[in-house]
Parts: C-alpha cells; structure tokens; sequence
C-alpha cells in the first residue's frame, strides 16, 4: 500500500455503478441524453456568463463514464467538473458521510 493512504477505507472499484454529476461549458440541449448513457441534460444561461450544462444519473461502471467523457469531448464541450455522487442503493458499501461526495476538476 502506498504511503499517505487510508489502509481503513476502501477503494472505489472501476466495475460497479455509481452516480455522477458531470459539469460542462456551454449549453447542450436535452435530446442528447440517449447519446450519453440516458443522464438527464439541464442547461442554465445566466446574463453575462457563459451556459453551463449538467449531466446528472447513473452509469453501470467506469467504462460507462469514460464513454460519456469522450461523448462531451466529441461534441466540443469544455469539461468543468466530473463528480462522483455515490453508489446507487444496491451496489452501495457504507461510506462515511464525509465520504458521500468525490470529486476531480
């Protein structure tokens, strides 16, 4: 085990789903969803600020994510942010609350 990490907390596992919160750049419309693993689309344009779309739902595993992540890229999004919510109720292990929210940006 690597030094500086936590020996009592489990690590996430790339084959398990999991819910996410994917921020982008720009305004994306709602028909995109099927194209992105069925997360739901919501935009907001806020005056004198650039759109910002989120992508919200969950994906079977990492594999899933890293396609939507090449999907976004595709189309000409700018990432903002990729956050892991939790593990959907069947696949979840308990997590300490601190623990609920991950996030790379």
């Amino acid at each position: 085990m690597g030094e500086g990490m936590n020996p009592s907390r489990k690590p996430y596992t790339f084959d398990t789903p999991a819910m996410y919160r994917i921020r982008l750049e720009g305004f994306m419309d709602k028909q995109w969803s099927g194209y992105l693993g069925g997360m739901s689309v919501s935009a907001a344009r806020r005056s004198g600020q650039a759109a910002v779309t989120t992508l919200t739902g969950e994906l079977i595993d990492q594999a899933a994510l890293m396609g939507v992540l090449n999907a976004v890229y595709d189309l000409g999004f700018a990432l903002l942010k990729v956050e892991r919510l939790h593990a959907p109720a069947s696949a979840a292990e308990p997590q300490h609350p601190a623990e609920a929210t991950d996030q790379a940006s």
